[in-house]
C-alpha cells in the first residue's frame, strides 16, 4: 500500500501537532514517516494507517522530533555563517574593496583623534538605535510572510530574526574593546594598535551590513536556492 495524498495532509498536521513549526523540517519529516509507514505496511499489511503511524513515531525515541529538529537547525546555522563569509568576502574584492578601504581610514582617523573614545562610543550608541529599529522592521516583515503563506522555514526565520543577534555582535564588541582596555593610552602608544582597532571595527561593520541588510533583501533568491519548492509554496494560498 501507498500513502495518499489526505494522509500526507494528516503527517503534517501530526508533525505541527509534535511543536514542528518548520515546514522544511515537517516536509523533512513527513517524508520519512511515509516511506516508513509503506515499509511497515508491507510487513503488517492489516494494521491501519493511525496504528502503523503510531509505530513509526516511536522509533523516534522519548524525545520523538526534537532531535531532528535540532539537526535541521545546527546545519543551516552552518549554511546561514558559510552565507555571511561568502559576502563578506566580495568586500575585498572590487568595487566593494574601495568602500571597504574608506571604513578602514575612517576608523583609522577617529582612532587617532583626541575624542577617539567618545567618537567611537557615540557610534555604538547610535549603531544600537538603528539595530532596534531594523529589528523591528525585519520582524514584521518575517511575521507578514507567514501570514500570507501559512508557511516557515528554518533558514528563513534566522536570515530575519537571528540575524538580529549576528549584527548585535558589533555594537557590544565596539563596548567592550573601547570601554574594557585603556582604549585610548594603547591607540596613542602604537599606530599598529590604532591599525588592529580599526582593521576590527571595519569587519564588524561589514557583518553587521550583510546581517541585517544584505542578506534579508537578498531572502527570496537564497531560499529559492536552498529550498526548491520554495517559490510554489510561496504562490500557494495559505
Amino acid at each position: 500500500m501507498k500513502v495518499n495524498d489526505q494522509q500526507i495532509q494528516q503527517l503534517y498536521k501530526f508533525t505541527r501537532a509534535h511543536y514542528v513549526e518548520h515546514f522544511d523540517v515537517q516536509t523533512e519529516l513527513v517524508d520519512h514517516l511515509a516511506n516508513d509507514i509503506e515499509q511497515i505496511w508491507q510487513e503488517k499489511p492489516s494494521l491501519s494507517f493511525d496504528e502503523a503511524k503510531t509505530i513509526s513515531f516511536k522509533k523516534f525515541g522519548i524525545f520523538g522530533f526534537m532531535d531532528v529538529v535540532a539537526e535541521r537547525q545546527k546545519a543551516l546555522s552552518k549554511k546561514y555563517w558559510k552565507l555571511i563569509w561568502s559576502f563578506t568576502k566580495n568586500w575585498f574584492k572590487l568595487p566593494k574593496i574601495i568602500l571597504t578601504a574608506l571604513i578602514f581610514s575612517l576608523f583609522y582617523v577617529v582612532c587617532k583623534n583626541s575624542y577617539g573614545e567618545y567618537l567611537l562610543l557615540s557610534t555604538l550608541l547610535i549603531l544600537c538605535l538603528y539595530l532596534i529599529y531594523r529589528g523591528f522592521i525585519l520582524k514584521r516583515k518575517f511575521k507578514q510572510r507567514f501570514v500570507e503563506t501559512g508557511k516557515k522555514w528554518v533558514l528563513e526565520e534566522m536570515i530575519f530574526t537571528t540575524g538580529m543577534g549576528t549584527a548585535f555582535f558589533l555594537p557590544v564588541n565596539l563596548f567592550n574593546i573601547v570601554n574594557l582596555t585603556n582604549f585610548e593610552h594603547t591607540i596613542s602608544q602604537s599606530n599598529f594598535m590604532a591599525l588592529l582597532y580599526s582593521a576590527i571595527f571595519t569587519f564588524l561593520v561589514i557583518v553587521f551590513y550583510i546581517a541585517i541588510e544584505i542578506l534579508p533583501k537578498k531572502a527570496e533568491e537564497l531560499l529559492t536556492e536552498q529550498y526548491p519548492e520554495y517559490k510554489l509554496v510561496l504562490k500557494a494560498p495559505a
